[in-house]
């Protein structure tokens, strides 16, 4: 397939993708934010959760964004269910099956009340799953998807290639829309050549929540903008195995989107970089050997038992069940955090910045967003569906439906206004903004590089590269190798990728 080349960095700053969260996140979420472990079998179906009947629910105000009766479910669309047998047109929505995404799903009769002649195919998958698939699709041509949820990782390597919409004129017309409520730098990060060609559904930075009655029991205070030292002291203090307590969580699996997005952000902030200005590889650097050193050896001194195989999901559990003092990863971690229904630590926790070491910030930046393919043949039908996904009102209709703490966090500023949720996130929100506003290369990181990204590299080939490196560091946590060994071989992984880029080296 065609790729651009990579772009100099903006002055604005990169786009990254995630965890996920999943999530992100993201989530996020990991769901994430945005990363999570794909099943051997997914279900492709993906159905809604059981709803309450209509009935039942909160009366809430009339969508601004059409008017209807009914649309299709999951991989099968309901056709012929319109009245009249007036004429319906089915579009297919490939999206990632993090909980916010079936929140979506669950809510679809909204849409379906709005939009009588609008069938609605799902096909959700996890994060890893719906990556290959959509961009397998989308870069050949393939035409199965009218709406695809893809990031700020792909947005601006597809926008050149013609391979997304322009969806300005739909975002023009579109009333109540308020592009400019959207988070400036993830605006920025789904925007090419002054269009934007995706839209975002969430979005994240990264950030370090901690046990803050742990931390009063101990004498302890966190600083606002603390260093990778301060929490390698609180770790060791608090570090307590033989009680089930761990003094740090942190990502250990293997995957870019996995481990490679906290340990980026680490050699970052340590004075490194995956390539310098003439595409060298720079894994082998003193910094990125010292960073990397750091990480490991406070995952194996202080972190979760199992680490190497740790991913967001796994963090999210061991931190929300009261078995870590702190945790650094994405800000779409809240939503499982903060949910009383799952998590033990709800009321007893405190937010921070990300650690740092030589830089003022240390975050990433990254969304799940929704574009339409070149390829659809209905994009008026798939606009009004992203359009419903990504209006202010679906906020209230989450809020009111589901609970203010389901909220898609990140996206847009408004939502932090909302008096409900304001309430609940009266001690994450702060951090959240600032560190979503603040992930820039300038502010996190000391070095000019030839590419946009913080938690990875925007060019296609990273998808590959960064995982065999996370392999790579995942061995390392495991202690089937050394940090040595295993930045020797992802320094030669990086130099296959380099000459592709003209390094000679």
């Amino acid at each position: 397939m065609g790729h651009p080349r990579p772009h100099p960095r903006r002055a604005s700053g990169p786009a990254d993708p995630g965890a996920a969260a999943p999530n992100p996140s993201t989530s996020s979420a990991a769901a994430p934010p945005p990363s999570s472990s794909v099943p051997a079998t997914p279900d492709t179906t993906a159905p809604p959760p059981a709803r309450p009947p209509r009935s039942l629910l909160r009366p809430r105000r009339r969508s601004v964004l059409g008017a209807g009766l009914t649309a299709g479910l999951g991989a099968t669309a309901l056709a012929g269910c319109g009245s009249g047998g007036s004429a319906r047109e089915s579009i297919v929505v490939a999206i990632v099956s993090n909980p916010q995404m079936q929140d979506a799903i669950s809510l679809i009769d909204d849409f379906s009340q709005n939009h009588p002649d609008i069938d609605v195919q799902f096909v959700s998958l996890p994060e890893n799953e719906a990556r290959a698939k959509i961009t397998a699709s989308v870069a050949t041509g393939g035409g199965e998807f009218d709406v695809v949820m893809i990031s700020n990782y792909e947005t601006p390597l597809w926008a050149p290639n013609g391979w997304l919409t322009d969806l300005e004129p739909y975002i023009a017309k579109t009333d109540g829309y308020e592009p400019e409520d959207f988070v400036p730098t993830i605006k920025d990060a789904l925007t090419v050549d002054g269009s934007m060609y995706s839209v975002p559904f969430y979005g994240e930075s990264a950030f370090l929540v901690y046990r803050q009655d742990l931390f009063d029991e101990a004498g302890l205070e966190m600083p606002k903008r603390p260093s990778w030292e301060d929490l390698r002291s609180f770790a060791s203090t608090l570090h307590d195995p033989d009680s089930g307590m761990s003094g740090i969580a942190l990502r250990g699996l293997a995957g870019w989107g996995e481990n490679i997005a906290p340990m980026s952000t680490v050699l970052n902030t340590y004075g490194g970089c995956w390539f310098d200005m003439e595409w060298a590889p720079q894994l082998t650097s003193p910094e990125v050997r010292e960073a990397i050193s750091m990480y490991v050896d406070t995952l194996r001194s202080y972190g979760q038992p199992g680490a190497a195989t740790s991913g967001f999901g796994e963090c999210l559990t061991h931190f929300s069940q009261g078995n870590a003092a702190m945790w650094f990863d994405a800000s779409s971690m809240v939503s499982g955090v903060e949910n009383p229904d799952s998590s033990t630590v709800v009321g007893k926790t405190g937010y921070a910045l990300g650690p740092t070491q030589l830089t003022e910030y240390a975050g990433w930046l990254y969304s799940w967003a929704l574009a339409i393919p070149q390829t659809s043949e209905k994009k008026d039908a798939a606009w009004e569906f992203i359009a419903w996904m990504t209006h202010p009102d679906y906020f209230q209709l989450v809020g009111e439906e589901i609970g203010w703490e389901a909220l898609p966090p990140g996206s847009r500023l408004s939502t932090y206004e909302i008096p409900e949720y304001a309430e609940l996130s009266k001690n994450y929100a702060e951090p959240t903004l600032d560190s979503m506003e603040n992930s820039t290369q300038e502010n996190s990181m000391t070095v000019e590089v030839p590419y946009d990204g913080l938690q990875n590299v925007v060019i296609p080939e990273f998808q590959d590269l960064g995982t065999r490196v996370g392999q790579q560091f995942s061995a390392a946590i495991a202690g089937q190798k050394s940090v040595d060994e295993a930045l020797e071989q992802s320094q030669g992984f990086a130099e296959s990728v380099a000459r592709t880029y003209g390094w000679e080296g």
